[in-house]
């Protein structure tokens, strides 16, 4: 079974707001529990639908998939009612709840494995009128920073399957490491709010707080292992970086007095994204670089 909470009051829009789709990750959680305890049917006007943990198993577990069968649900989309356990809750949201929403919200962190700078985003998309639409949303969430973001394989994501349905989809990165901050609880709680002001449900003006915009230009914003060993970060999350320079360096753990691996920026930016443990695997996201930018304006 999966927690779900309806608030509805008069015919406004209808939010379905999500966390948990990864098991390991907790600011959606924490601001969906707490909207679910606090939002009043007199506060609104419309529907409310809270999800605050989609893969139920997995965050039960404080796992990133499934235990039950290993499955990532963000990437199980559209799913299959006959399918795993994952791929049918996948198809529970694709079928029945995904229909029903104006405006869509689904929380993210960088789980055990990653760290992020805080920020909301919304990815580029074929129509600019619905891009702009999710770049409001975003905007209104007012994280402290804000991303127009691209994915390095977009098949299979809930992002991808509402965003297709013609959905208004906002997600999140905060932080992450397997855990949450008083500071991360307390974007994500009042994000959610100002969000459902923005979408004409909640009552009250939206409290935007300044925000920097980044950007996801290419590809080449990721840095992936091609080694394992130790990881030694020589930048932080924040930092402006140059193209060629070294922002970390693996260390092998079965031979001493070798040469590190040196890993540098493909581009001039900020680190938004690191690896978070303190050992790494070949093919581990090691870096996320990313261009600071103006505010993405409607067409």
């Amino acid at each position: 079974m999966l927690p779900i909470c309806v608030i509805r009051n008069g015919d406004g829009p209808t939010a379905l707001l999500t966390g948990g789709n990864h098991g390991d990750e907790y600011e959606g959680p924490v601001a969906l529990y707490d909207l679910a305890a606090n939002l009043k049917p007199a506060e609104i006007n419309g529907r409310v639908i809270i999800v605050p943990a989609m893969n139920f198993p997995a965050f039960m577990a404080g796992t990133r998939t499934s235990p039950i069968d290993k499955g990532n649900l963000n990437r199980s989309f559209p799913g299959r009612p006959d399918g795993t356990v994952t791929e049918k809750i996948a198809d529970y949201f694709t079928r029945y709840l995904l229909p029903t929403a104006d405006i869509v919200m689904d929380f993210h962190s960088g789980g055990r494995t990653l760290d992020f700078l805080p920020y909301a985003a919304a990815h580029a998309l074929p129509d600019t009128a619905q891009e702009a639409h999710c770049f409001a949303a975003v905007k209104a969430f007012s994280a402290p920073f804000s991303m127009r973001m691209i994915e390095i394989d977009a098949v299979g994501m809930y992002d991808t399957t509402a965003e297709e349905a013609g959905k208004v989809f906002v997600t999140t990165e905060l932080s992450g490491g397997g855990t949450i901050s008083a500071r991360t609880a307390t974007i994500a709680k009042r994000g959610i709010r100002n969000l459902l002001r923005h979408a004409g449900i909640l009552k009250g003006e939206v409290e935007l707080s300044p925000t920097i915009w980044l950007d996801m230009p290419s590809q080449e914003c990721f840095g992936f292992a091609d080694t394992e060993g130790l990881l030694e970060p020589l930048v932080d999350l924040g930092a402006e970086v140059r193209k060629g320079d070294v922002i970390a360096r693996v260390h092998s753990v079965t031979r001493t007095g070798g040469a590190p691996q040196e890993y540098r920026a493909a581009l001039d930016g900020i680190l938004a994204a690191r690896h978070f443990p303190g050992l790494i695997k070949m093919g581990d996201c090691l870096s996320v670089i990313a261009t600071i930018s103006e505010e993405p304006t409607s067409s």
